[in-house]
């Protein structure tokens, strides 16, 4: 690790601030200074400033992170060593009906679901790539973090290291039930045969690590700037405007916000039933950084001490927890999504595995939930 700010930070952490502030600060600086001295209607600004550069500012934020992590992979695949510990998990991973190969989709998914999901392609079984596809996205990824930070501030600051321990062990718990759930049910059977011949250690190439890293960053990419793009639009637009097509300056107002009060009975049994609470989970599926900024707006709280003030107004420990637990394991970003639909070549298939992964989030939370109110 290196020293950057107030503390140590890794290198992608590090690469992923200077790409931060250089977007958020000269690069849209630049573009907002150009489009008012134009004269732009207020929707414009908006559109281009809240739509456009903070959606997909929010997502290329990530893309240091994603290098480091597809030049770590690769230089590891390239060595012969990531072949060696798909052979070494085979055998623990065949008892819930995955491959040995699917470890390392699921390692990359504590980085990020996107490149995840793409990494489930090595894997020769399609039964094996569809279990592994659905189950990933149950590891914890890094964009996640903001809201851990925020819930265990306002209610575990106490207890921090054991909340954050237990939270990824609900994520890896819930990934290994959920495979023997499909094993037994929509995907009877075992893995294929495990056969492969170990590759020699050998020292990578300059030219093939960077070579195979630009290949799987240029998908992630694609998606920051098409899917992503018309999702972070869409988004602005029920955040911004009321259902007469009007301009509003508070998003209680919006059409985002009515939908969101609309589906807060759902979540009742769950310990949250605020619309607030429930519409930072809507934006959450564009980027789950946006559960964080959507609350800090909707709360109107312009400090984090402020945000969680109005936590501890929309929440109690117990349902703070729950609703932690629900957005670790809800479906996962519109990236993520569209990675989805496309490694299992199927739209009607990729909403499936959506709706399932939100399905076991909102049971895992109503147990979680009356658990802990059984203990406090």
């Amino acid at each position: 690790s290196i020293t950057f700010g107030e503390g140590p930070l890794g290198i992608g952490v590090w690469l992923q601030t200077i790409v931060t502030d250089f977007w958020d600060g000269p690069f849209t600086e630049t573009i907002m200074g150009a489009i008012e001295s134009m004269g732009a209607a207020d929707w414009a600004s908006g559109l281009v400033g809240d739509g456009i550069l903070a959606g997909v500012g929010g997502v290329v934020s990530f893309l240091p992170q994603i290098l480091v992590l597809f030049l770590l992979m690769s230089f590891l695949e390239d060595s012969g060593y990531m072949a060696r510990v798909a052979f070494v998990m085979d055998k623990l991973l065949r008892k819930i009906g995955l491959s040995g190969k699917s470890f390392v989709p699921m390692l990359i998914g504590f980085g990020c679901s996107v490149p995840a999901i793409m990494a489930s392609r090595t894997l020769s079984s399609q039964r094996d790539r569809k279990m592994t596809i659905i189950v990933t996205p149950f590891m914890s990824c890094s964009a996640k973090l903001p809201i851990y930070g925020m819930i265990i501030a306002a209610f575990f600051s106490d207890k921090a290291p054991l909340v954050m321990i237990t939270i990824y062990c609900i994520g890896i718990l819930v990934a290994i039930c959920s495979a023997l759930l499909l094993k037994a049910t929509v995907f009877p059977g075992d893995p294929i045969p495990f056969v492969m011949e170990l590759p020699s250690y050998r020292i990578p190439t300059a030219k093939n690590v960077i070579m195979h890293m630009w290949e799987k960053a240029k998908d992630f990419l694609k998606k920051a700037f098409t899917i992503i793009f018309i999702a972070s639009l869409l988004i602005w637009f029920l955040q911004s405007f009321n259902f007469r097509f009007e301009m509003v300056s508070d998003s209680s107002k919006s059409i985002l916000a009515y939908i969101g009060s609309k589906l807060a009975f759902i979540f009742e049994p769950l310990g949250f039933s605020d619309w607030r609470l429930s519409t930072s989970l809507i934006t959450g599926i564009t980027a789950k950084e946006s559960v964080v900024s959507t609350l800090s707006v909707l709360t109107n709280s312009a400090t984090p001490a402020a945000l969680y003030r109005s936590l501890h107004m929309l929440l109690t420990p117990a349902s703070a927890f729950a609703f932690l637990t629900f957005t670790v394991l809800y479906m996962p970003c519109v990236a993520a999504f569209a990675a989805t639909k496309r490694e299992l070549g199927s739209l009607y298939q990729a909403i499936l595995t959506a709706l399932y992964q939100t399905a076991v989030a909102y049971i895992v939370a109503f147990i979680v939930y009356h658990i802990a109110l059984l203990i406090s």
